[in-house]
């Protein structure tokens, strides 16, 4: 029992981190009816930003705080992923307005190779740390219930907390600012908020510039337990799935997605994997995305589908 204990803790764990790249996707599809095809690229983009900056600062300034340093990276990295924003809305989205969905996706899936280039250019193609003061070292929970007690990550829960309060306020903001109401209007129906004087292009750069800030929160937590390589895009893909069984309209079914995704893939590798001979952590989600998009294409909490004829 306390095996499977912590195998579903790890899950847990893992699935939180897979729905907190998913809520990057769901924002800007909610406001811009965009598939970001790029947000695994602006996680890599943004972690490379910290990473990097984190090296740089302390030989610019001669700090000798971690903390303080880590501060001024993450902040350089803020603006550098909001004028990134400011971009994509300026040189492609803004002459791509009312276009086909594909030319969109497209588009996205080409900013994704441009990122990764610049990216690559700009800071480096090597792997990078980043290190913000989370424990490494495991802790032992319970031991009065279980024989040896419960092994768990410290790491892991610093990170699901973080991505929990960032979850919060990400509600928070959209329920209680103008700015926040302004973009779940412009969700629902671009011509109609355009038409009270909602200015899209601006709504554009705010929820692209929160999908740069989620992007690098992302980053910089798989950065710290990965190291910061190109391989983190990949563990970005994991949001596909998340989104595909959440819902691309829903933040509570990116979450819901991802820890159900996060929990399946670890307890199906650890009871179901010797049967088959391992790598069910790998496929696990794309199949599960796949069965839900034959039964049910719009996920568990998305828009449902009218046909009207």
């Amino acid at each position: 029992m306390g095996f499977f204990l912590e195998t579903l803790f790890g899950g847990l764990m893992a699935g939180m981190l897979y729905a907190l790249v998913a809520i990057g996707f769901v924002l800007i599809f909610k406001a811009s009816g965009v598939f970001n095809f790029s947000q695994g690229a602006m996680v890599l983009f943004a972690a490379l930003a910290m990473a990097r900056f984190s090296e740089w600062i302390p030989g610019w300034l001669g700090f000798n705080s971690m903390l303080l340093t880590n501060l001024l990276a993450f902040m350089i990295a803020v603006v550098i992923m909001i004028g990134v924003a400011w971009l994509i809305e300026r040189l492609a989205l803004r002459k791509l307005v009312n276009q086909d969905g594909i030319t969109l996706l497209m588009a996205t899936l080409g900013i994704s190779y441009f990122m990764d280039g610049a990216g690559q250019l700009l800071f480096g193609s090597a792997t990078y740390k980043i290190d913000v003061g989370m424990p490494k070292d495991p802790m032992i929970v319970l031991e009065n219930l279980f024989d040896g007690g419960l092994l768990l990550s410290k790491e892991d829960l610093y990170a699901a907390g973080i991505a929990a309060i960032l979850v919060g306020l990400l509600s928070l903001f959209f329920q209680k600012t103008a700015t926040g109401r302004a973009l779940r209007a412009v969700a629902d129906d671009h011509q109609a908020a355009q038409s009270i004087g909602i200015p899209l292009s601006r709504i554009w750069v705010v929820v692209w510039s929160l999908g740069g800030i989620v992007a690098l929160v992302a980053g910089v937590i798989w950065g710290s337990k990965l190291g910061v390589q190109f391989s983190i895009s990949l563990v970005a893909l994991k949001a596909f799935p998340v989104v595909i069984l959440g819902g691309l309209t829903s933040i509570p079914g990116a979450i819901l997605g991802g820890l159900i995704i996060g929990v399946g893939e670890k307890l199906s590798e650890i009871y179901l994997g010797p049967l088959v001979g391992g790598g069910i952590e790998n496929w696990f989600a794309y199949v599960l995305a796949l069965a839900f998009l034959l039964v049910r294409p719009q996920g568990l909490f998305g828009d449902k589908i009218i046909d009207r004829v």
